[in-house]
């Protein structure tokens, strides 16, 4: 995994001195801590399917985790009901699973699953994950 670590903050990003808020990553455990229950065992389930794909670096951060191939990748985001899953695509997916509008942004389009629980990270939702983590940003 080819990254960039800034040496203020210690988190790794795609390119050399690229833009970010510099805060240092927290710990799971200390991320976790405050976090609504439903968010840890998606997590869990999201990250044990991913690790299987390839080098994966995981980056909690204030408002969410971050899973990063050599820059971002994954975002999960915690509401009050659900984690919000986004992942960049090579293509626009059209599924009812798709919870807000796919955005383009040139050589991907970025699209959001809401997982209520790890039963809802199914073989669908891992099948894009996968096409996802091969195709080469």
């Amino acid at each position: 995994m080819t990254s960039w670590e800034c040496p203020d903050c210690r988190r790794r990003f795609a390119r050399a001195k690229q833009g970010h808020e510099c805060a240092p990553a927290l710990t799971l455990d200390e991320y976790f801590a405050s976090g609504p229950p439903h968010e840890r065992p998606i997590f869990d389930a999201v990250h044990e399917f991913v690790k299987s794909l390839g080098p994966v670096h995981v980056e909690p951060v204030s408002v969410g985790i971050f899973l990063k191939k050599a820059g971002g990748w994954i975002e999960l985001r915690p509401k009050t009901k659900w984690v919000a899953l986004s992942f960049p695509f090579p293509r626009t997916i059209d599924n009812v699973r798709i919870s807000r509008k796919p955005i383009d942004v040139g050589r991907f389009v970025w699209h959001v699953v809401n997982l209520r629980s790890p039963e809802e990270f199914d073989d669908v939702v891992k099948d894009w994950l996968t096409e996802s983590y091969d195709f080469e940003r």
